[in-house]
């Protein structure tokens, strides 16, 4: 069935996320929504996640689905407030588990929290076909910037979360725990293997200097033009350049604060017991890189 894709892209943190609806029955599925949140005063605010609902608003959809590529580690998860709101199933790919048992012990998380993907309302497994009111969607597992990616096909396109970027800017990072370069070249590879005018939709853009922010792109584009991983280059050669790349990659500025909220779907953490939530930093933990040049 005809599908509509809307855009919305948080210059703070070079996020986008999407409302996609299915037009015969208005029933929409929201990508990676943002929590906006400053680091300098430790507040949230809802403008990002506000403006999707206002598309919903406008367009009237209503929500099965609250999709998340993977668990972020440069924005907070606006899920959980928009649920809240609108509704819908919050889901991401099973493979959830190995990230939350990997942050339940670098953040030291409360008891209470299970490692078990519980936080979220649905667990993909990979080819897992779901429904967008009318609409087929694919959910395809596309491990190597974590171990838990995933992209989803809807109609003629694919979002495509972090594992690849615009065509001038490459691909994402592999030196997350449990990242693999090698795994990401292969998941980039088997989106590239999708048909040449499927428009692939990226989570992020970064633009270098003098171009305005763009975010989607298509697979023959990123085929033949991808600084990264076009055609012609070999898993070595990709393998070598993003770890060599990655050495040098400071950590991102919200890395903290994200995990340990986007790890239970959005939710921020049980308040304690004179009702204020407080996020926790682990100290001298994560390696610290010099900043890109």
């Amino acid at each position: 069935m005809p599908t509509t894709t809307e855009s919305f892209f948080d210059a703070h943190t070079g996020t986008v996320s999407y409302v996609v609806w299915d037009h015969a029955t208005r029933r929409a599925a929201v990508i990676d929504p943002v929590l906006d949140y400053d680091p300098k005063s430790g507040h949230t605010s809802t403008t990002s996640a506000d403006r999707l609902m206002d598309c919903l608003a406008a367009q009237r959809l209503s929500v099965d689905w609250i999709l998340e590529t993977h668990v972020h580690a440069d924005h907070l998860s606006g899920a959980r407030y928009l649920q809240q709101r609108v509704g819908g199933q919050i889901a991401i790919g099973e493979h959830i588990r190995t990230v939350q048992a990997t942050f339940k012990k670098l953040y030291n998380l409360e008891r209470s929290f299970l490692p078990d993907g519980s936080q979220f309302d649905h667990l993909f497994k990979d080819g897992e076909v779901f429904a967008i009111g009318d609409t087929q969607a694919t959910a395809c597992w596309v491990p190597g910037h974590t171990p838990a990616d995933m992209a989803y096909r809807i109609g003629g396109a694919v979002f495509v979360g972090d594992t690849l970027f615009m065509p001038d800017v490459g691909s994402a990072r592999a030196d997350f725990p449990g990242g693999d370069a090698a795994q990401l070249y292969r998941s980039v590879r088997s989106l590239l293997a999708l048909p040449p005018e499927t428009t692939v939709y990226v989570c992020h853009d970064y633009p270098p200097e003098g171009r305005a922010p763009r975010w989607h792109t298509t697979v023959a584009e990123q085929r033949a033009h991808n600084i990264h991983v076009r055609d012609g280059i070999t898993e070595a050669e990709f393998v070598a350049m993003r770890n060599a790349r990655d050495a040098t990659l400071d950590v991102p500025t919200l890395i903290l604060p994200s995990l340990q909220v986007n790890v239970r779907a959005g939710e921020l953490p049980p308040p304690d017991d004179n009702g204020v939530s407080y996020l926790r930093i682990p100290l001298n933990l994560l390696p610290v890189h010099p900043p890109a040049g």
